[in-house]
Parts: structure tokens; sequence; C-alpha cells
């Protein structure tokens, strides 16, 4: 694995980082507790008034604090793991390593727009960073040219690329059925805008992330070996961040709050998603090096 010191050093600092920002938003405490709060467009909402996340809306801080518990306890030792089978040259691991650093990336991308601002700015900033040109250098030294030759099937890679394609195209929808309606009726601005400056997390997700899955499957249906690393890498990413959106519908029903269809939908799609991250790194060849 090319750039190894460099890429050392990126790991460490989002395992100790991402850590700390972390267990800053599950363990911190102290504030006024909840309080009802005029926005800009003049409606009322709820803060959660506790902690880092205090300045929040109560139900999307509820979430942050659910991300934050996966982010700790799960993508964080993924990732160690990941990284030294990837320093050994691992394809499997260099493609885990790949997957978990978009989540990374994800992660503290939307902390950064979307999360009311706090003392872990700085923190969500160079998170951007270093799992951004961690990203960046580990795409540009792989082998692609040589990839199908590491894998059994390629079976596998096609039935992923369509599951990517036909889940972006119900999370998109989902999206769209939350935007396009206050256009058509003139409102123009969606009551899950809240208090915040606009809806974060689908622009991303409309603009980056779903564009990327699509690309992603279909290339892998095209059998192009950027379309099979793609994939691989794009379901472990979706693996884990589908495993914390299950984790704040758990929170949010813990609330209170009304989270019928998505509680069995969401785990549906992050088994799925696991699923497929399991029998795709299976698909990869015992011993292949990159």
């Amino acid at each position: 694995m090319k750039h190894n010191r460099l890429l050392s050093f990126f790991v460490l600092y989002i395992v100790v980082i991402s850590s700390f920002a972390a267990s800053a938003g599950i363990f911190s405490s102290g504030g006024p507790g909840r309080t009802e709060h005029p926005t800009v467009r003049g409606s009322k909402v709820i803060l959660y008034g506790d902690g880092l996340y205090r300045h929040m809306s109560a139900d999307v801080a509820i979430q942050g604090i659910a991300q934050d518990y996966v982010t700790l306890f799960a993508a964080v030792p993924l990732l160690i793991i990941s990284f030294i089978f990837a320093r050994r040259g691992s394809v499997k691991g260099t493609l885990s390593l790949m997957g978990l650093m978009l989540y990374f990336f994800l992660t503290y991308l939307f902390y950064t727009a979307m999360a009311m601002y706090n003392k872990m700015f700085l923190a969500y900033v160079t998170l951007i960073t270093a799992s951004l040109f961690s990203l960046i250098l580990l795409l540009v030294s792989f082998d692609y040219t040589n990839f199908s030759a590491k894998i059994k099937s390629e079976k596998i890679y096609r039935a992923g690329g369509i599951f990517l394609i036909v889940n972006a195209s119900l999370i998109m929808l989902l999206w769209l059925s939350i935007v396009v309606p206050p256009l058509l009726d003139g409102t123009v601005i969606p009551a899950a805008a809240e208090h915040y400056t606009t809806l974060v997390v689908q622009g991303f997700d409309l603009g980056i992330f779903l564009p990327l899955a699509f690309a992603s499957g279909y290339l892998a249906l095209r059998r192009s070996n950027f379309g099979y690393v793609f994939v691989n890498v794009y379901m472990i990413f979706l693996s884990v961040l589908m495993s914390a959106l299950v984790s704040k519908i758990a929170f949010m029903a813990m609330a209170g709050a009304n989270v019928f269809p998505v509680i069995f939908i969401m785990p549906v799609i992050a088994i799925s998603a696991g699923v497929f991250s399991l029998f795709l790194l299976k698909n990869v060849l015992t011993g292949s090096k990159m």
C-alpha cells in the first residue's frame, strides 16, 4: 500500500479525533433542557437543550447522538482493523478502508454543515480533510486494471450494482417527496427544514452520494473494473451508514417519535447492504495483494 506514512497519520488522526468528538456528543451535558424557540420562518421548534447538541432541534440532536454511538463503537474499531489488513497489502482490507473513509467523510461533512455551531467545529472540519485525502490516496493508488483477476465471480457485483441503483432510486424519491410538494403548493420551504439553513442531508444525498451510488451500480453492470471496485467500497460505506440510520430510528422510537414505516424499511436495507458487503469481500480471492 502506497503513501503508508501519510495514510497512517490520517488514520491515527481520525481514530483519535472522531472518538473524542463522538464521545463529546454522547457524554456531554449541561444546558437549560428542552425549550421552545421561534425560527426565522415564523414557526416554533423544540431545542434539545442539553450537552454538545443543545442548540439543535430535539429530534435531530437525538439522531446525532445515535450516530455518535455507531461511529465510536463500530466505525472506529472497523477502521483500525481494516487499516491493519490494508497495511499488509490485503485487497479486502483496502476496499474496507476506502468504504470506511467514505463513511467518515459523509458523517463529518454533514456534522459541519448541519450541526449547530459547537466546540467540535474544528474537529469536524479536520476530520473531513483527513478522511477525504485518505480516500483520494487510496483511490489513486489502487490497481484497477488487475482487479477482475482477483475475484471469483462477476455475478455478485452485478447483483450489488442493481441493489445500489434500486436503493438510491428509492431514497431519491423519498427526498423529492419532501422537496417537491412545497414547490408545487407555493410554500417553498419544507417543514423538515425546521430552523436550519437548508435541507443538508437531502442536498448532499441528491448532489453527491446518490449519484455516486448510481454511477457505481451502472459501471458494475457494464462489467467495468472501476464499477466492481466502487460497488465494494460503496456497499461497505452503505452498511455502516445504514447501521447508523437504524440506530437513529431506535433512539427516535425510544423518545416517542413516530417511526413507522421506516422502522421496518431501514433495518432491511442495512441487513441487505451488510450481507452484500460480506459476500463481495468473500468473492475477492484469499491472499490477494495490492
